[in-house]
């Protein structure tokens, strides 16, 4: 039987279950989730498969919150609309009509649920010569603008808030203009920002050197500038906003699968998802929490253990499920439907790693964390692709197989040019009743707002833990329900402190680590705010942003506590 809890119940309610004209929830949960296993399954038939046999597996995987796709997929499938992916790259190339068009295509996701990126590198800076008027141009903020406010307006009648990604490569000669965009109150609101930044700039910064500016209209030199200088207000802006973060966009494309077919100039909202103009992707996530044995919570917890048998299983459905989302899903441009299906991208990641860890008794910022965070996403890796392979042996492999960097000797003919992401899985962790994506536990207790509406979320096992080792009281749990912390809590044991301890407890450096742990084991990206307290200086920030560099990651985000009070927002985490 479907077990939610109330905070799953009323996000379900407000976005995905169907209503009636009236706005009146006409879907149980179970009718939902038995909509989109139908609906997915559909595709077996293309393949001679039994229909019926997946659509109860996926069903199954589902009911029983092992695994859930995104957002759209729960809210679009079996439905007249049928848009199932997250995760859209639209090209922005320098004339009106492209950035129009773009405009329009970026309406036509945003209203299905979708979130979209754009690179807008290739736009003349601004004061550059228009040619065919001979005007003025007015420079990539200034466009971007313009998206934000359209994007203000198609969210009002959107399944869920509109979130985009705007990326200006850091050679641009517009660069500062981006980079301080956000400093003033109101801009930007629907607006993650980035900065793409090469391996030269990156070690300009370090050599205390100048780069050069290049107009992408004449390819040209037209400034240099001393690129500590850049890194510095780069440091400042997220310092004090959260925006920009950094996309290393050579490693990004150290790592692209199909090189032959474009070069990867962007990401999705969150950052964890690197596409070509025009590709999209279908996400999905294993609740980790699932596959713990013998825990303190469920068992005699002497000897918790990872049931890897089990993982193994569930991670073959969700990529067949995947899969068949590319087929079953209804696409918004022709452009995306062919470029989706002739790369066949999936991403498979996984929420509730926080809790997995807090079940085997194994701390979120120690060796043995990192250790653990490569041995289980390794091993979902390679099932995935082993999974992907097999898919291959009776579907083929994908259509631009040919030219990418699996058309080599000893090199896997896979199904999917990607198989593993990890994202932020916001909403679908409320649903799951997990930590979200990779996170550390956010604090033991605090109020969360989605949708408008403040949910109280309360750490299960925290008070689990503390009844079944003997020091609960009810005035320990209202105490810890009010500081959301066990910081200067008395009467908990210190092994329990170090287990619980939330995301402003750990250090930033330790953020980094885990997510490069993550991210050695992830064809795409992995989504992950590093958390920083309100007295963090900006001397931490830049070391962070090094040392993600460093470590191999793909870009990096920040948040400082206390950031969102200079009246910008959040960047969005729930695109999931």
């Amino acid at each position: 039987m479907l077990n939610l809890t109330e905070n799953a119940l009323a996000v379900l309610k407000a976005r995905y279950l169907l209503k009636d004209e009236k706005g009146e929830v006409t879907e149980s949960p179970e009718g939902m989730f038995r909509r989109v296993a139908s609906h997915v399954a559909a595709s077996e038939a293309h393949y001679g498969e039994d229909r019926s046999y997946w659509e109860e597996r996926f069903f199954e995987i589902m009911t029983d919150l092992r695994f859930l796709p995104n957002s759209p997929t729960l809210m679009n499938a079996g439905k007249e609309l049928g848009q199932l992916a997250a995760c859209f790259v639209l090209p922005v190339d320098d004339s009106m009509k492209s950035i129009f068009d773009t405009l329009k295509h970026a309406a036509l996701i945003l209203q299905s649920g979708g979130g979209t990126g754009f690179s807008f590198s290739r736009l003349r800076p601004r004061l550059d010569i228009v040619k065919s008027t001979g005007g003025i141009a007015s420079g990539p903020v200034s466009f971007m603008k313009i998206y934000n406010t359209a994007t203000e307006v198609i969210k009002q009648g959107g399944a869920r808030r509109g979130a985009n990604m705007g990326i200006l490569r850091v050679d641009h000669p517009d660069i500062m203009d981006f980079i301080r965009v956000k400093r003033v109150e109101g801009e930007l609101t629907n607006f993650n920002i980035s900065v793409a930044v090469t391996d030269a700039f990156m070690e300009a910064v370090k050599n205390d050197a100048e780069y050069d500016l290049v107009n992408p209209r004449t390819g040209e030199v037209v400034e240099r500038l001393r690129a500590r200088e850049v890194f510095e207000e780069i440091v400042e802006s997220a310092w004090a906003t959260g925006d920009p973060g950094l996309i290393f966009i050579d490693q990004v494309n150290r790592s692209n699968p199909t090189p032959h077919i474009g070069e990867i100039e962007s990401t999705n909202p969150c950052g964890e998802q690197p596409l070509l103009p025009y590709e999209a992707c279908v996400l999905g996530s294993i609740n980790l929490s699932k596959y713990v044995r013998d825990s303190l919570i469920d068992g005699t917890g002497g000897n918790p253990y990872i049931d890897y048998e089990a993982l193994a299983g569930d991670v073959r459905t969700a990529v067949r499920f995947l899969d068949d989302c590319i087929d079953a899903n209804k696409y918004p441009l022709p452009d995306i439907e062919r470029m989706h299906k002739g790369n066949r991208k999936i991403g498979l990641g996984v929420m509730g790693w926080a809790d997995m860890l807090i079940l085997l008794g194994v701390q979120y910022n120690s060796a043995r964390g990192y250790n653990l965070a490569g041995e289980v996403m390794g091993f979902i890796q390679r099932t995935s692709r082993e999974a992907s392979v097999r898919l291959a042996e009776k579907r083929g492999v994908f259509p631009n197989f040919k030219g990418s960097v699996y058309d080599a000797p000893g090199m896997p003919r896979v199904r999917n040019a990607t198989t593993t992401t990890i994202a932020p899985t916001g909403t679908l962790s409320i649903i799951a009743d997990c930590s979200s994506g990779i996170e550390p536990i956010f604090a033991l207790a605090y109020k969360r707002l989605i949708l408008e509406r403040e949910f109280l979320e309360v750490n299960k096992y925290f008070f689990a833990f503390a009844k079944k080792l003997g020091f609960y009281s009810k005035e320990l749990e209202e105490r810890v329900i009010r500081k959301g912390t066990l910081r200067g809590v008395k009467g908990v044991p210190a092994k329990i402190k170090r287990l619980f301890k939330t995301a402003h407890e750990i250090a930033p450096e330790e953020h980094i680590e885990m997510q490069a742990a993550f991210q050695e084991f992830t064809d795409n990206a992995v989504s992950k705010t590093v958390n920083l307290p309100r007295n963090a200086r900006k001397e931490d920030v830049a070391r962070v942003f090094m040392l993600a560099y460093e470590k191999g990651c793909k870009g990096v985000t920040i948040f400082r506590y206390g950031a969102e009070k200079r009246g910008t927002l959040l960047r969005f985490t729930d695109t999931d």
